[in-house]
């Protein structure tokens, strides 16, 4: 144990007397360091997806598929990256972790999060061989009103689980567009078309790149940050998510 955990476990009690932190979602008194916004038992009840996805885009297929199949989506209409992957479905505990983070500032969420994404992902080898962990970027206008891009927060912490480094500097949003969820498929496609951009594209060319952002549903958003990559010269394009709508 490390002198800082050490002194985390002293001072604990003492912490815990004078400032109680509770479970956002079930009430229960946070009592281990690690514990921020939301307990450790809340978070192993995330409905993480086990079963068959696609091997491209990550949808979740039911049955006993082969994990090594297209849907039909990705076999009419490829994706312009690689692979994408979900920890699970947008609902229950994820979602409502999500909603803490995101709509409610809750910002250490992120850290727990991207943990789970780490310890999902990384044994399957999908972040090993990148060179820039990406976060999808909003409008420095919404990002202000927000306090926070609730993506850098959660690719910050893959990076350092990872040591990859984080640029949110190569992918920029010029224009500050209508939020996608009140938007039907074709909308939010045409929503973002041309209101992101690459600077920096020395940092590109040939490069493999990580996406990351909270939730995958039409997937308008990680296909339209992909082609602007592939367009500055990006090799390859792999996308995580926290959850999938």
């Amino acid at each position: 144990m490390t002198i800082s955990k050490l002194i985390n476990r002293l001072t604990l009690p003492v912490k815990l007397a004078v400032f109680p932190s509770f479970c956002e979602l079930c009430g229960r008194l946070l009592l281990e360091p690690e514990e921020k916004i939301v307990c450790n038992q809340c978070l192993t009840k995330i409905d993480i997806h086990h079963g068959p996805v696609c091997r491209v885009c990550g949808r979740f297929i039911s049955g006993e598929n082969d994990m090594g199949s297209l849907c039909l989506e990705c076999q009419n209409d490829p994706p312009p990256y690689e692979l994408h992957r979900s920890l699970g479905p947008y609902s229950g505990h994820l979602k409502e972790m999500i909603i803490l983070l995101k709509y409610k500032g809750n910002e250490p969420l992120a850290s727990s999060l991207a943990e789970q994404l780490y310890r999902q992902f990384n044994p399957q080898g999908i972040l090993a061989g990148i060179d820039f962990i990406l976060p999808v970027p909003l409008h420095p206008k919404k990002e202000r009103e927000r306090g926070f891009n609730q993506a850098e927060l959660i690719g910050r912490r893959l990076a350092r689980l990872t040591g990859c480094p984080l640029n949110r500097d190569i992918l920029i949003k010029t224009r500050n567009t209508p939020a996608q969820v009140s938007l039907e498929a074709k909308e939010r496609e045409l929503n973002l078309r041309g209101a992101l951009a690459v600077r920096k594209k020395e940092f590109v060319r040939q490069r493999v790149l990580m996406l990351v952002d909270d939730v995958y549903t039409t997937g308008s958003t990680i296909k339209e940050c992909a082609l602007v990559l592939k367009k500055a010269g990006a090799r390859e394009i792999r996308a995580l998510t926290l959850a999938r709508a």
